[in-house]
Parts: C-alpha cells; sequence; structure tokens
C-alpha cells in the first residue's frame, strides 16, 4: 500500500520532549479519524496504527464477510465474492481486515491532514509550556539572556523557552549582556494571541523570599518563617521572621556568621540593604523594630486609625526617615501603620541629615568606615570638615575624599 511519510510531523512531537507518547498518538488518531469520516461518514471500523519510530502509519479496515447479497451496511460488510478475490481462503462469517491506502484520500486532504497535525502540536506545545510554567509560579529559575531592548528582555531556559524579563521588573541597578546567566523569579503567565508568555521578575518580595530560602536552610526546613516582606527593590528591604523553635534565633540565622548568608543575596540585589527583623504581634514593638537602625524614645499609638507618631532623638530622626525617606515607608508597608516621626526635643532646631551607611551604594562599604573612624557618621560631619582636613585624618586617597564630598553635596542638593 502507498503510505504517507509522517517523519517530520513525528519530529516535532520528539523536539516538543514534554509531550508524552499516548498524547502524540491520540493526537494523531484524532487527525486522521476525522479524515475517515470526511470520506466514509464513519470511523466505527476503522482502526488507525501509528508508527512512531518509523515515523509512518496505516489504516486498517475491518468488515464482516457475509453471503452475496446480503450486505446491508457496505461500511461494516462485505460481500463473500468481493473477500476472496483479496484473500481466496475467505469464509462467511470471518472478519477482513484490509489496509486503506493513504492516496485514496486525494493530495488534498492528506495536505489539510498533515497541516491539521502540524497545528495540534503547536497547541499542545503552547499547552504543555503554559501547564509547566503556571505551575511554576514563584519559584526561581535561571535562564540565559538573548536579547537585550529598552523595555524589556528576552531569555531562553534551558529547552529553549522564551521567557520576558519586562523593565519594571528589574531591579534599577541590573544591568545585563546577551549570553549572561541570570536568575529571576516566575511571576506569572500570560496568554497573547494564544500564545503564553512567561513573566519573570526580580523586584517582586517573592524574589528575595526564595533567595533567603536557598540561602537559609532553616526557613528551608520550616524552622523560621517569613511573615512578610517588603521592598524597594535596588535600594532597602525588610523581612520579618518567626521562628517556630525556641532555640534558634532567626534574625541570627537568617544573617549568618558575620553576615555569610545576608551577604550573597545582597550582592545579587545589587547592594539592596536588607533589614532582618523579629515579628511581633505586638505592634507597638514591631513599628520599633520595622525602623531598624533608629532607636525610638517614645512613641503614641492610634490603633483605630492605625496612626503613630514616634519620637527619636534628633541624630535618629535622619535613620528613622532613611534616604529619600525610604525607611519609614517601608515600616510603614510592614507595619500597616502610618508612621509620622518627631523629635523629641522640639525646643532644638537641628540641620537634616543622614546616616553616612545610607550612601552604602554608591560609596564603598571600607570608605564610609574610614570616615566613622574620625567621627564622621553622618554626610553633614564629613561636610564640615575641609578636603585637607580629611585627608590629613584619615587614609583616603584625595580623589576619593573629593568624590565623596560630590555624592553628598548633591544628595542635600536633592533634599
Amino acid at each position: 500500500m502507498a503510505s504517507i511519510n509522517l517523519i517530520e510531523a513525528f519530529q516535532d512531537f520528539k523536539d516538543a520532549e514534554n509531550i508524552d507518547r499516548p498524547t502524540m498518538m491520540k493526537v494523531v488518531e484524532d487527525v486522521f479519524k476525522t479524515l475517515l469520516r470526511k470520506k466514509f461518514t464513519s470511523d466505527e471500523n476503522f482502526d488507525v496504527i501509528v508508527n512512531a519510530e518509523k515515523g509512518d502509519l496505516e489504516i486498517i479496515r475491518r468488515r464482516m464477510i457475509v453471503e452475496d447479497g446480503q450486505v446491508e451496511d457496505p461500511l461494516a460488510q462485505v460481500a463473500y465474492s468481493d473477500a476472496i478475490r483479496i484473500e481466496p481462503d475467505f469464509e462467511v462469517g470471518e472478519e477482513l481486515y484490509e489496509e486503506i491506502d493513504l492516496l485514496d484520500f486525494g493530495r488534498r486532504a492528506i495536505l489539510a491532514a498533515k497541516q491539521t497535525l502540524a497545528s495540534r502540536i503547536s497547541d499542545l506545545k503552547k499547552n504543555v509550556l503554559a501547564k509547566k510554567y503556571g505551575d511554576r509560579v514563584g519559584e526561581i529559575i535561571s535562564a540565559e539572556v538573548y536579547q537585550v531592548w529598552k523595555k524589556e528582555i528576552l531569555l531562553l531556559d534551558e529547552e529553549g523557552n522564551e521567557l520576558i524579563l519586562p523593565k519594571s521588573e528589574q531591579i534599577p541597578q541590573d544591568y545585563f549582556k546577551k549570553g549572561e546567566t541570570i536568575r529571576a523569579v516566575v511571576k506569572k503567565v500570560d496568554m497573547k494571541n494564544n500564545n503564553p508568555v512567561i513573566i519573570l521578575s526580580r523586584t517582586s518580595p517573592e524574589f528575595l523570599a526564595k533567595l533567603l530560602e536557598i540561602e537559609v536552610p532553616e526557613i528551608f526546613d520550616g524552622l523560621i518563617v517569613i511573615k512578610k516582606i517588603v521592598r524597594d527593590p535596588g535600594e532597602r528591604a525588610k523581612v520579618a521572621v518567626e521562628s517556630y523553635d525556641d532555640r534558634i534565633d532567626p534574625v541570627g540565622a537568617c544573617v549568618g556568621m558575620k553576615g555569610s548568608r545576608i551577604h550573597g543575596i545582597v550582592r545579587e540585589l545589587k547592594n539592596e540593604n536588607i533589614d532582618v527583623i523579629n515579628w511581633t504581634s505586638n505592634i507597638q514593638l514591631l513599628i520599633q523594630r520595622s525602623l531598624t537602625p533608629a532607636k525610638i524614645t517614645s512613641m503614641e499609638l492610634d490603633q483605630e486609625n492605625k496612626q503613630a507618631n514616634v519620637y527619636l532623638k534628633p541624630d535618629q530622626v535622619s535613620l528613622a526617615i532613611g534616604r529619600r525617606g525610604v525607611n519609614i515607608k517601608l515600616a510603614c508597608e510592614l507595619t500597616g501603620f502610618e508612621i509620622d516621626v518627631y523629635r523629641d526635643n522640639e525646643g532644638e532646631e537641628e540641620e537634616f541629615d543622614i546616616n553616612m551607611d545610607e550612601f552604602s551604594d554608591e560609596i564603598e562599604k571600607w570608605v564610609i568606615d574610614e570616615f566613622k573612624r574620625i567621627g564622621c557618621d553622618t554626610g553633614r560631619s564629613v561636610l564640615a570638615l575641609t578636603p585637607d582636613e580629611l585627608e590629613r585624618r584619615t587614609d583616603l586617597e584625595k580623589e576619593t575624599i573629593e568624590e565623596v564630598i560630590k555624592i553628598l553635596k548633591e544628595e542635600f542638593e536633592q533634599e
């Protein structure tokens, strides 16, 4: 019999590794049974046999042999005289199995079948991809940068599937080149023109949560629970944690010895400052911890209106507010309270200042430590000294000091 070779179509199936063999067989069978129904009005007496290895198929027609003149249903029955022309040994009552020459369907019908098959394969691939990543929403994956555009980055996973990292889901300091491998969390799977679009994120709290889970075994094991994460991507994050084991210090476990566990995460997040605090149901204590690194003197709490007035010493106000107001904004998000900061000695006029640690994203830590060594803990305390005096009292180069002064002046001008 003349058989149609489907190697190309089957190769498409093999390329889509997640499509299992039974599904493949079912799709091919459905396509050709549709072809049979169009030609014979029914597919009940036909068997579609698929050979996936060789890439071909056969269609077998089954009919019962009856006496001449007794044929009532030509699709299910065949006259004895017609049967013995095919095989002389046949007898009435036996079943006749006959191969159908696919070329009898006509070239146009065969071409339509192949196109339908290719379309069904494509739909299956899309469904498999959407389900695969739909089940992985919230998980971290690694992918290779394939193309960098202005508004998004196109990535490829290990199977060559396309993933999208939009600009809005990138940390402001992120800079990636083609061929680079990056980590991100699967945020969602959108359908666009019936095609799945996998959206990744590096700015979502889930990304930080998963990084912590990787670095901190106690979180992975469930001994420490992350209660809430708030982030200003690339600037600062606050993580509230709680331990179900009294023997474990959740903050210490997350930070690690000398910051060993948190350091890798900070580097991944482009030097984002991460404050890890103990979660508590005591809202006053939670607000106090959320304003880390500032130390509170007193507090007035309005539980009904979710309002908190916090009083601090003048030198703590800038720490509580943070650079560009990031610290207090995150504290409000973490606690769910509107927090207002006041000096506890309003009679004293004090110029707004910023702690040097707030500049860690622009000034290297060892440089900041050198200024702090001579008592310059804030931006204005550095600017109060001349460049010559700073050079004399520290071990810093003149160019480094001038660069730091430039950064500090620009920040205070913005404020």
